[in-house]
Order: C-alpha cells, then structure tokens, then sequence
C-alpha cells in the first residue's frame, strides 16, 4: 500500500511541472497581438498598443539597418507603385501636361 501511495505522489510531482517551456503552450489561449491598421501584419500588441513590424502609431516607420533584408523586402519599389512608376517618364519633358504633340513633316508631307 505503502508503495503504491509513493508511486502516485512520483506521478503527481511530474504532472504538476509547469515552466516557460513546451508543457505550458497548451494553456496559452489569450491573443497578445492582432492585425495593424498601417501594416496589415499580426504584429499589433494589444496592450502595449504598440505594432512590433511597423511602429504604428509612431509618425515614423520602424526601420532599423541590423536588419538589412527586412528593409529590402518593405522598401519603395517591391508594391505597386501606382503613382511613382509614371514619374521618371514624365521628368524627361519637365512634367509638361495638357499640350498636343506638333506634328512631323514626314506625316504631314505623306497626307
């Protein structure tokens, strides 16, 4: 009897180990980050009200050069550029707009 009670105190003692570690995920069910208003990504920190990507609600974007790869892959040019893709064609003539083309004597001399 004796024996037996030992053993199930051995069993209780693994059980009730509880640390940082693998055996505690199973108990983690509150969400700490949701998704960020600025970045989109689920890096934003419920209490902290704080994004861990982007830095939002900072006037500034977190950015930071130990993390080169992280810059390449957020930097200008890796989205749609809808605006700033158009611009190096329109410096070449000085961002002229609203003007007709003057027509050449080849085609005028053709018609």
């Amino acid at each position: 009897v004796f024996a037996r009670e030992l053993r199930q105190l051995r069993v209780f003692r693994r059980r009730r180990k509880m640390g940082k570690g693998t055996g505690s995920f199973g108990k983690r069910r509150n969400k700490t980050h949701t998704l960020c208003v600025r970045c989109g990504r689920r890096s934003f920190h419920l209490q902290k009200s704080r994004c861990s990507a982007c830095g939002f609600p900072a006037a500034r974007t977190r950015k930071y050069n130990w993390s080169v790869k992280a810059i390449r892959r957020k930097t200008t040019g890796t989205g749609r550029m809808r605006y700033l893709r158009h611009v190096p064609r329109r410096f070449k003539t000085g961002f002229r707009e609203g003007t007709q083309a003057t027509p050449r004597k080849q085609a005028a001399a053709a018609s």
